[in-house]
């Protein structure tokens, strides 16, 4: 009779956290300043968790029709290229395609140009990023692109640099939602006020990145060992800029909300990765903004929009890496794109089957 009391007050526990964990997820701040004086912000979160979240991001992929025009489902722009880096471009440019957007535009360096064009017809390159009037020549063609991702292969020439903070600012006097990685996140550790308080971009950092941009913003690196509240402190800090640290597991707050994806991923970390999840998360930051939050479950748009590219770019290593194991590289995973992107947000189970149909917890 102990026995069954205690079998039943287990599984009624487990139930508690998981109903508790899974609202953690989906609510923010003051919910869980509640929860973290009984459960530390970091109790086991199960698959349940993760399927919450995914279906968040399915609700916001615009279904496929016959009736649709060229265009309509997102024009990315990216904003990088110089001669020292053309692959990084060219991998975010081309990840915004296969995961669904119609038109993507790299504006690049001149000398860079050509050779993105080489890796693929699909791309419209403009070589205009070093040119005098480099922030007109970006600025007329800002009326016809729904997203930008700035920073993949940019470098840090001075010059550069500079257009692209016109380009930022142009950016943002258009309400246009930006992606912001690689030497971009150097510029605004450089100048944070050029996004302070702009609720469109996104910030995507590695562990190094993070820190810069902790010690510029606040002055202070942050507890790493506490990685939630380091980025919900870190995006509060910037006027609610949703901000995503890279890493083990990928940390995503908007300010009001923190978000963890631990879709499984590998263990291979060859350069290119961040640009898939950049491109990825241009276009699928577009979608969000235009279902908005009544197809969120009230969470921010651009918190799912990340959590979404996390978890695809993850499960594109994962395909990527059972393929090709230690030789994986990041080419190997945008061929993954179409099939993971299928895998997790155009069936009900997710990728490893999640929550089974019957509802079967698998943790």
């Amino acid at each position: 009779m102990a026995t069954r009391a205690g079998a039943g007050a287990a599984v009624a526990g487990a139930a508690v956290v998981a109903v508790l964990s899974a609202a953690l997820v989906l609510y923010g701040p003051p919910l869980d300043a509640v929860l973290n004086r009984a459960f530390p912000l970091h109790t086991a979160r199960s698959v349940t968790d993760m399927e919450a979240a995914l279906q968040l991001v399915r609700n916001v992929v615009p279904a496929l029709a016959a009736w649709q025009h060229k265009g309509q489902a997102g024009r990315i722009g990216v904003v990088g290229g110089c001669p020292e880096y053309t692959g990084a471009p060219y991998f975010a440019a081309i990840s915004a395609l296969k995961v669904g957007a119609d038109l993507s535009h790299v504006f690049s360096t001149q000398d860079a140009a050509p050779v993105i064009k080489s890796y693929s017809p699909e791309l419209i390159v403009h070589p205009v990023l070093d040119s005098p009037s480099a922030v007109q020549d970006v600025e007329k063609w800002l009326p016809r692109l729904h997203a930008l991702v700035v920073g993949p292969g940019l470098g840090r020439d001075d010059a550069l640099l500079e257009n692209v903070k016109g380009i930022l600012e142009a950016s943002k006097a258009r309400g246009i939602p930006i992606v912001i990685d690689a030497d971009g996140l150097w510029l605004v550790a450089q100048q944070p006020a050029l996004i302070q308080g702009y609720q469109k971009a996104v910030l995507t950092p590695n562990h190094m990145e993070f820190s810069r941009l902790a010690e510029a913003v606040l002055g202070d690196p942050l507890d790493g060992r506490d990685r939630c509240r380091a980025v919900l402190s870190l995006s509060r800090a910037l006027g609610n800029v949703t901000v995503v640290q890279k890493g083990e597991q990928d940390v995503i707050s908007d300010g009001e909300q923190v978000l963890t994806c631990s879709q499984e991923g590998s263990g291979r970390r060859c350069g290119g990765q961040g640009d898939l999840l950049s491109g990825s998360l241009g276009i699928l930051a577009h979608w969000a903004l235009l279902a908005g939050p009544e197809k969120t479950n009230g969470s921010g748009p651009l918190l799912v929009a990340a959590f979404g590219a996390c978890a695809l770019t993850r499960q594109c290593a994962r395909q990527a890496f059972q393929k090709h194991g230690r030789a994986t590289t990041t080419t190997d995973m945008i061929t993954e794109l179409g099939p993971a992107f299928s895998r997790l947000f155009e069936t009900s189970a997710g990728a490893d089957g999640g929550v089974a149909p019957t509802g079967e917890l698998r943790l």
